[in-house]
């Protein structure tokens, strides 16, 4: 069997940068073990697999596909990097639709060329306040004794989300290491399958960012994802309310980094843009 597949760095408009997804064109429905061992062989945070839905090929005869997602450990519900990844190859490949239609766990994610971005319709997932003594081992282990705004949680999505006070510099943010394994072994209850760290970012210094933020995820075999569509799908909603903004600008600010424009939209759903890069294409030989 050869599959074609592809290496994509979404948002981001370089090369090595934002984050990175394989991307693999399905003609018939595998087995699930084989989905993930593909996604554990790639070894990237996730990789996507593309089916047709009544089509003759992945260009010009559908805008309507199948659409999986595998990190190298287990499949997930919902994945932004890597649906922005797989639009991109499917634009790539001339696909002639204006939008095409990703038919997923999460439900139906349309994604629409606009210049040299792609938008997706995204799921908001607003999350609650939490309370910061039921997980006070794991912030400790995250963020260590750096000062803690607010502590939120999303049922939906299973993250923590955990907001650094105004007063915290950007270098904390970026310089926190938690190690996997503490985490693995404070949190083994499932409730929580992933940690958003954020903070303020800078609005009126260029290009000005409306909030920056991490993202650990060693329950699903990432230790930190570079830039994260899905934990945006949370953070839109916590800081669309503190600022009082429907349109930000975000910074996912790992070594690789990664840009995001969000805009929470009047029926409730949220539009995630953002680039990308095609750096490899080849076929899986199996």
């Amino acid at each position: 069997m050869e599959i074609p597949i592809f290496t994509v760095d979404a948002f981001t408009n370089l090369p090595f940068k934002g984050n990175p997804a394989a991307v693999c064109l399905i003609e018939n429905e595998l087995q699930d073990e084989l989905y993930q061992s593909i996604a554990a062989e790639m070894n990237l945070s996730e990789t996507a697999f593309i089916t047709r839905r009544n089509s003759m090929d992945f260009s010009s005869g559908s805008a309507r596909f199948g659409l999986r997602w595998f990190t190298p450990k287990s499949e997930v519900p919902l994945c932004g990097h890597a649906t922005l990844a797989s639009a991109a190859v499917l634009f790539y490949i001339k696909n002639v639709n204006p939008v095409v239609v990703f038919e997923t766990l999460s439900g139906e994610l349309n994604v629409r060329q606009h210049g040299e971005s792609l938008i997706m319709d995204f799921p908001l997932n607003k999350p609650k306040p939490q309370d910061q003594h039921e997980v006070k081992d794991l912030l400790k282990a995250v963020v260590g004794d750096l000062t803690i705004q607010d502590v939120c949680y999303s049922e939906t999505t299973k993250k923590l989300m955990v907001c650094l006070a105004d007063t915290c510099d950007r270098s904390k943010l970026t310089s926190l290491k938690p190690e996997p394994d503490a985490l693995l072994r404070i949190e083994s209850t499932g409730k929580i399958k992933g940690v958003i760290v954020t903070m303020k970012g800078a609005p009126t210094a260029h290009p000005g960012y409306d909030f920056y933020s991490r993202y650990f995820a060693p329950w699903f075999g990432i230790p930190e994802d570079p830039v994260t569509g899905s934990a945006h799908t949370v953070l839109a909603g916590y800081w669309s309310e503190k600022l009082g903004k429907k349109k930000m600008l975000a910074y996912q600010c790992s070594s690789r980094g990664g840009e995001l424009e969000l805009e929470l939209r009047d029926d409730g759903r949220l539009d995630i843009s953002g680039r990308a890069q095609i750096i490899l294409q080849g076929t899986l030989k199996i």
